[in-house]
Formats: structure tokens, C-alpha cells, sequence
């Protein structure tokens, strides 16, 4: 269990949640937190046009000491988000915004994106917690901030920053399936200079949690360590220099050969070293009118050494941005304009079956941006024009607007272009064989064009001292033209393929939020319609469920916090678009604070221990050949873990 804070209107909210389930908790401090990806003008989140929910600091504290490996659980916490494990064997995971792929979500890091891709895939969610410092999320077209990708969503992760009072934590946590982890963060500024460091390592041993032979939790080995320098030439400047480094290494499949005992029956594996470095460049130049320039530059290098019992694959992907804007505030009025260059090269090096030959993608963007302030509304426009070297050139307008009618109720729209080009290594809800992916043909592939609209009303209002109540009730529409899809041919190679009807996703998302002494209630409801209209039958998208509920109940009380949650996933379409069962999800947690330096945590995912495999066998053919299946629920079971965090 977890708290997520977010903000869906004029007030901040958060949730108590596991696996997608959202809950509740009060921020008090409103006007403290602030956003930086739906606008480079850093608004505060009551007043932001876009819709924006945000994971704060707080959030990501609590986090480490429950999740301290990775972001995926706490970002599957908010409400139209799905975080959907696309193989059993890897562990491969991604994010799924408003029923959409994961191919459509762009994930940035400090607001640079680096993730797409053959480097967009597998390892992507293992950020500690510890090391961040808030995380932002938007969903629905978000094309217009930051270039093609973001028709599903944009997720902005963003690291600590130094603060003049010396900053050290240490986490170490254990759990039921065997994962301990060690995380160190420190961090201090000084008059000119300051410096951030964090260190990770994680050690997770194979779990045959069904007892099929298999691996539903691989073996894994990860280490993570990100320094970061600042510099602080005048009061007005500041230079950022950094790197982080990503070392993943794991092994699932036979449980006899991931403990070295295989045999003439027993010989299936896939195994996946990674090494992802990033080199950031960071400057701010802030002016006596309140103006601002800012340069950002960024480089990634993600290497993956795949083997398995019939293959190898040895490559790399190669991700560089660079952006140069100027913000300038005025009293009713904000401008931003810039420009922008990022790429990504695909190299592989060494293989044995493999059909992708190296490929680059190169874009320049120019973007502008306008928010105009009146008495009770905000209006924010914006138009980007970005020119790809393979798939011709874009134009991405967009506008949004939010309007308080009084101190209790509010309105919120929007409504922007985007696309996305194609690229075989992009993400899917199924992790295809690599030796069977075709490379795309870009003489009759276009890039896929999207609408994305969003409308949401809010009711808040406070009683007694302590007491609130805040209703939220959102809709959406995404329209995606020229989707592209899988198609497998007679021998099973993958090709992908623009599609001659769109892709639409539809819903709306209701919750109620209720804070009342010390208990804090939330009871919430996402309805998802994704459809695939070029089919003539089955247009359903695989693996999303239509009907989502959730609530949660906690309560703090002299040092203590202790609370409970369950959620209710409804069915879904497999592939064969024959349905799943709908089920039950719940979690536990409490946590001790000791004087004002030590946090004890206990926390329990999935109490009712609700599996996957419990329904149907996790994979088909022979042990020597298993052909493993989608996945749509949990498969590791019921989870305990114990963390103890001691902060300077």
C-alpha cells in the first residue's frame, strides 16, 4: 500500500493504493506544489489549464520504503493508469494511459525524453523512489510539449534536488519473495555549489510462485547510482552536471537451469543484461523582469545482451535531446518559445536470428507557448511544428482552459494534436519475439496522427476543522488515425502495419474523496471503452479492463499509520479476445515512526493472493518450448515486505 498525492482541479489529493487501486490522503500545504511538465512556466497545480497529477515528494519517501526498487506500483496507483507486465519471464513492465499501449505514453526523465524504443522497454520503471523528488503526469495528448509520443500520456520523473540543510537517508528492505535492497541518498547545497548522490542495489532470487517450473519472478541483480552537480555562479544562475547509471542484469525460464542443474528436458531460458548511462547539462539563466533561459542537453547510451537457450542479441540504442526556451511572465500573460533537437540511433552488434538492420530517427521541433491569466480563468495555447527525417513534418496545436466558477466548484478542458512514429521496438502489450520482428518499411508506413480531448468538473468543500470533500468527474476521447498493428505472417515473422480505421479510447473517471477527523475515505470509478475500429469484429483492445472500482480507508494516531484498500478489475480481452474473470485486489500497511530518525514499515500486497495462474496455465506447449501467455493479473502472489529507513 502507498500514497500517491494528486491533483485534479483545485485541490491536492492522494491515494492510499497497489496495483492500479486508488485511494486518499489531504495535502494541506495546496499551494506549495508545483508543476514543471504541462508548463516550462512552473504553475502552481490548482491553477495549471492542463490536467496534471502529481506524486510529490512525500509520496516517494513512503514509496522507498515500500517499493524501494522501482516507480511502476505507484504510478499504476492513479486512476487511468495501468501498469501492464508484458512478460512473465523478463518481468518486462509498461504504462498504459487511458486504456491506450504503452507505446503512447512518453516517459521523460528531469523533462528530457530519452525513453522510446528499444531503450523504451525493459528496466524503464526501476527509478528508486529515494532518488526522486516528485513525479508528473498527464494524461491524454501531450504532443505539443515535448514532440511525438505523448498521445496516451506523458509521465515526467523527476530527481532531487540539494537543499541547504544536509540531506542523508538509508533504506534496507526485505520480502517474502526474497527481494532485499539497499538504497543510500545524501545530498547538501552550499553557496556556489551542491552535489546529490544516490546508490542502489537490488537482489532478487528466482520465484516459482505456481509451482509450474517456470519463473513467474526472475533472478535479478541491479544497481543504480546517480551523482549530480550543481553550480551557482550568481543568485540568477545555475549549471547542472550529471550522470546516472543503470546496471541490470536477470535470468528467468526453467527453474532447474536458472539454478544450474538443466538436462536434456529442461533447457529453456532467456536472459537480459543491461547497462543504461545517461549524461545530463542542465543551465537556468533567470533576468530582473522575471524572464528566464534555460538549456537543456541531454545523452543516453542503453546497451541490452540478450542470450537464451536458441538465441542472442547483443545491441544498442543511443538517445540524445537538446533544447534551448525562453520564458517571459508578464503580469496577465506568460510566453514560451524554443527549440529543440532529439534523436535516437539503433545499433545491433552481435546476433544470431535477428531481421532489424541499424536505423535512426532524427526530429527538430520549435514550439510556442501562451497562457493568458483573467480573474477566475486561465487559458493556455500552444503550437508546435516538428520535422522527422523519415516521416515528413508535423504541426501540433493545442489548447486548454480551466475556469473556477466560485470556491467550491470548477471546470477544467483541453484539446491537442499528436502523433507518433512508427518503430518496431516500441513497446506492445505483448513482448514478441526478437527474432521475429521485421523491420518497418518506410516507403509505406506513415506516422500515426492523434486528437485527444479531455473535460472534467470539480465540487470541493471544507467542513468543521479538519473535515472535506472533493468530487472529481473527468472524461476522455483519444482518436488515433493510421494505427499501426501487429500482423504475423505464415512463418510467424511480426511485421507492423497502418490500419485504414482509427483506434479510439473513451471513459470517464469518477472518485470521491472524503476526509473526515483523522480517517481518510476514497471510493472511486473508471470506465474504459478502447477500441480497435479497423477490426469488423472483437474491436475491443486486448488486456483493458472496462470497469475499474477502488477504495481505501486510513487513519493515523500517535505515530502510527495503518490502512486498508481493495479494488475491483473487471474483465478483460485476451488476444483471442475471449474474456478473463473480473477480480478482487487488496493491500495492508502500517508504519512506525521512531523518534525522528528511524521509519519501520510492514506492508502486504495482494492479501487475497489472487494469481493469474490460479485460472489458467501460465504458458502452452512443452517444458523444453513454452510459449508463454499475456498476462492480465498478478502472478507472484500474496507479497509481505519489512523496510526500516533512517534519515539524518
Amino acid at each position: 500500500m502507498k500514497k500517491l498525492v494528486s491533483a485534479l482541479g483545485f485541490i491536492t489529493v492522494g491515494f492510499v493504493s497497489a496495483q492500479g487501486k486508488d485511494t486518499v490522503s489531504a495535502e494541506k500545504k495546496i499551494d506549495e506544489v508545483v508543476i514543471v511538465a504541462s508548463s516550462r512556466t512552473e504553475q502552481k497545480i490548482e491553477n495549471s489549464p492542463q490536467k496534471v497529477e502529481v506524486l510529490g515528494q512525500e509520496d516517494m519517501q513512503e514509496e522507498s520504503g515500500i517499493k524501494p526498487a522501482g516507480i511502476g506500483s505507484i504510478l499504476g496507483d492513479v486512476s487511468g493508469v495501468q501498469i501492464q507486465q508484458t512478460s512473465a519471464v523478463s518481468g518486462n513492465s509498461n504504462v498504459r494511459i487511458q486504456g491506450l499501449d504503452g507505446r503512447y505514453t512518453q516517459i521523460l526523465r528531469d523533462g528530457m525524453p530519452l525513453f522510446d524504443g528499444f531503450s523504451g522497454g525493459l528496466g524503464v520503471l526501476n527509478i528508486p523512489p529515494l532518488d526522486l523528488q516528485q513525479v508528473e503526469l498527464i494524461k491524454g495528448s501531450a504532443s505539443t510539449l515535448y514532440g511525438g509520443g505523448a498521445i496516451g500520456g506523458l509521465v515526467n520523473i523527476i530527481s532531487r534536488q540539494p537543499t541547504a540543510r544536509q540531506q542523508f537517508s538509508a533504506l534496507v528492505n526485505y520480502s517474502t519473495l526474497d527481494e532485499k535492497n539497499l538504497n543510500i541518498f545524501a545530498s547538501k547545497k552550499f553557496k556556489y555549489f551542491g552535489y546529490t548522490i544516490f546508490t542502489g542495489g537490488t537482489s532478487q532470487n528466482a520465484q516459482d510462485v505456481d509451482k509450474d517450473g517456470f519463473s513467474d519472478v526472475p533472478k535479478t541483480n541491479s544497481l543504480v547510482i546517480h551523482p549530480k552537480l550543481f553550480f551557482y555562479p550568481s543568485e540568477n544562475s545555475t549549471i547542472g552536471l550529471g550522470w546516472s547509471g543503470t546496471f541490470d542484469k536477470n535470468i528467468g525460464g526453467d527453474m532447474l537451469v536458472i539454478k544450474n542443474n538443466p538436462d536434456a528436458q529442461h533447457q529453456y531460458f532467456e536472459q537480459n543484461k543491461t547497462a543504461r548511462n545517461t549524461f545530463e547539462l542542465n543551465f537556468e539563466q533567470k533576468f530582473s523582469d522575471r524572464s528566464k533561459l534555460a538549456f537543456k542537453n541531454s545523452f543516453s547510451s542503453f546497451q541490452r545482451d540478450f542470450s537464451s537457450n536458441e538465441n542472442f542479441l547483443n545491441a544498442r540504442q543511443q538517445n540524445y535531446f537538446s533544447e534551448l526556451s525562453f520564458v517571459k511572465p508578464t503580469d496577465k500573460m506568460i510566453w514560451v518559445i524554443g527549440v529543440d533537437l532529439q534523436g535516437s540511433k539503433f545499433t545491433p552488434q552481435e546476433f544470431k536470428m535477428f531481421q532489424i538492420p541499424e536505423f535512426s530517427n532524427n526530429v527538430f521541433g520549435i514550439f510556442a507557448q501562451n497562457t493568458l491569466k483573467f480573474q477566475k480563468a486561465t487559458i493556455e495555447t500552444g503550437l508546435r511544428s516538428d520535422f522527422t527525417d523519415h516521416f515528413g513534418s508535423f504541426i501540433l496545436p493545442s489548447i486548454a482552459a480551466i475556469y473556477h466558477f466560485n470556491e467550491n466548484w470548477g471546470a477544467r478542458a483541453g484539446v491537442g494534436l499528436g502523433y507518433k512514429t512508427p518503430n518496431a521496438l516500441s513497446p506492445q502489450v505483448y513482448d514478441y519475439p526478437l527474432e521475429k520482428l521485421l523491420p518497418i518499411d518506410q516507403n509505406t508506413t506513415r506516422a500515426e496522427r492523434s486528437t485527444g480531448y479531455n473535460l472534467e468538473f470539480n465540487y470541493k468543500k471544507k467542513f468543521g476543522n479538519e473535515g472535506q470533500i472533493f468530487i472529481n468527474q473527468a472524461f476522455f476521447f483519444t482518436q488515433i488515425a493510421h494505427p499501426i498493428t501487429s500482423v504475423e505472417d505464415s512463418a510467424g515473422n511480426i511485421s507492423f502495419k497502418n490500419m485504414n480505421a482509427p483506434v479510439v479510447s473513451k471513459g470517464f473517471d469518477t472518485y470521491i474523496k472524503a476526509t473526515v477527523d483523522e480517517w481518510e475515505l476514497y471510493l472511486g470509478y473508471t470506465f474504459t471503452i478502447a477500441e480497435n475500429r479497423f477490426l469488423e469484429q472483437n474491436k475491443f483492445l486486448p488486456l483493458t479492463p472496462k470497469n475499474r472500482f477502488a477504495m481505501t480507508a486510513l487513519k493515523e494516531f500517535d505515530g502510527w499509520r495503518a490502512g486498508i484498500e481493495a479494488s475491483y478489475n473487471g474483465s478483460q480481452h485476451r488476444l483471442d479476445y475471449s474474456l478473463t474473470p473480473a477480480y478482487l485486489f487488496a493491500a495492508a500497511m502500517v508504519s512506525k515512526e521512531i523518534g525522528e530518525h528511524f521509519t519501520l514499515v510492514l506492508n502486504c500486497e495482494n492479501l487475497f493472493d489472487y494469481r493469474q495462474s490460479k485460472h489458467e496455465s501460465l504458458y502452452t506447449g512443452s517444458i523444453l518450448n513454452p510459449q508463454f501467455k499475456p498476462l492480465w493479473a498478478p502472478i507472484d502472489g500474496r507479497v509481505f515486505n519489512f523496510s526500516v529507513k533512517w534519515k539524518l
